[in-house]
């Protein structure tokens, strides 16, 4: 965040920018940060004139400073963004096109340094002809500055022109620098967090369970894969008929305790689980004393699906020597691939020097099935290490385990040979 300086070191930036640059194309030039109105009035002959004539909340982040959102007796420090709109006018020697060559150098020198980077504004705030500018922080701001040009068309230029009153067009054009945050200055005060959600003594869906996380038994970063076993943890698990929901398919789990579940994945259906991100719920069933049956749910929590190459088929393989092949892999999956999921086969080259990749998206498909075939071409013959992401979801590769072998530690399969 950036304090009430943000501007004026913005504008001091840009004018000790384009001075550095263009001075070296055009002799005796000067930057100037007046009213267009002004100019001629005691500036130099030929030069550049920096005006900002527009400063507009940032459609981005204008949500940031809602008074409506800040709890009631914790106030926060405000916080603006804005975007700031410059109109650079240039000025000089008709006969000699100054003006023009100005124009190519003030373009040359933004879109070479479209971001103002903390070093620069540094040495802007320490450059003696700046020292109003010794408090600014703008260097410490988290979003980068970027200067971009503005299109505007000739009636947009003509409405803004006509703000200046009495002032003779000259040849301009426009650059939006975005965003520049600024910060109140009030005390940062912030509630402590929720410990419980209770009501008084009251406690709201007493008897939902709550889902905290689902992980591999084998540790919180391990992959998911159909044979893992999940731990669940959360609140108020235990009910006499439990039942864990993932992606549509219901399990009964095995081990069960008021705070976590052991759920092996392989008590779904075979055909039941799908690659990708699935929501996770935890189902209670219980019937009322009215007999009336009774469905409690938790909310659903992702879990990260990953699929396991079973099996790798290539056929159709046309190309001779060293020319690019082209053919059809067949891949074979643990679990049901939906006909809409998207699947993308990726191939890296099994090799040190100057290994290829490639990614291959998989057609649409008629129906679900384990089974798909992926059209490939322009591949350079050799051998591939293959992976498959469904919806995001990504395979995973072995590795070579055994210490004496050469290719000890290194993704071993699986793979294919492309000939």
């Amino acid at each position: 965040m950036s304090n009430y300086l943000a501007f004026a070191t913005v504008t001091a930036t840009l004018q000790r920018i384009l001075q550095a640059a263009a001075q070296q194309d055009v002799d005796g030039m000067r930057v100037t940060t007046i009213q267009p109105g002004q100019i001629g009035n005691g500036t130099p002959e030929t030069g550049i004139n920096l005006f900002l004539y527009q400063v507009a909340r940032n459609p981005a982040l204008q949500n940031t400073d809602t008074t409506s959102a800040r709890a009631k007796g914790n106030p926060v420090k405000r916080q603006s963004a804005h975007d700031l709109y410059y109109m650079i006018s240039l000025y000089g020697n008709e006969a000699e096109l100054e003006p023009q060559r100005l124009l190519g150098s003030v373009i040359r020198t933004f879109g070479d340094r479209p971001t103002l980077f903390p070093e620069v504004i540094r040495e802007t705030i320490a450059d003696s002809r700046f020292r109003f500018l010794a408090a600014s922080n703008l260097a410490d701001q988290v979003q980068q500055v970027t200067v971009n040009p503005v299109d505007l068309s000739l009636d947009d230029l003509s409405k803004v022109w006509s703000t200046f009153f009495q002032a003779p067009y000259r040849l301009s054009l426009a650059y939006k620098v975005t965003m520049v945050t600024i910060e109140g200055e009030d005390s940062l005060k912030k509630a402590l967090p929720v410990r419980d959600r209770n009501f008084g003594s009251t406690i709201p869906f007493a008897f939902q369970p709550v889902v905290e996380q689902a992980v591999s038994e084998l540790g919180k970063l391990e992959p998911i894969l159909a044979t893992t076993t999940l731990q669940i943890s959360g609140k108020q698990l235990q009910n006499p008929r439990t039942q864990v929901r993932l992606g549509g398919v219901e399990a009964t789990p095995v081990i069960i305790s008021d705070t976590q579940i052991v759920l092996p994945l392989s008590l779904f259906p075979t055909n039941g689980l799908r690659a990708g991100v699935q929501g996770l719920q935890v189902i209670h069933r219980t019937v009322a004393p009215s007999g009336q049956s009774c469905t409690v749910e938790s909310t659903a929590v992702p879990i990260v699906l990953r699929p396991t190459l079973k099996e790798v088929q290539l056929a159709e393989v046309s190309g001779q020597g060293e020319d690019f092949r082209s053919a059809r892999v067949m891949v074979r999956v643990d679990m049901q691939v939906g006909m809409k999921q998207r699947v993308v086969l990726v191939m890296n080259e099994w090799a040190i020097a100057d290994p290829v990749g490639y990614q291959f998206e998989a057609p649409s498909r008629p129906d679900d099935s384990r089974e798909i075939v992926i059209p490939i071409q322009g591949v350079k013959p050799g051998e591939y290490l293959l992976r498959l992401q469904i919806d995001g979801a990504e395979s995973l590769l072995d590795i070579d385990a055994d210490p004496n072998s050469p290719t000890y530690n290194w993704y071993a399969s699986p793979k294919i040979q492309i000939a």
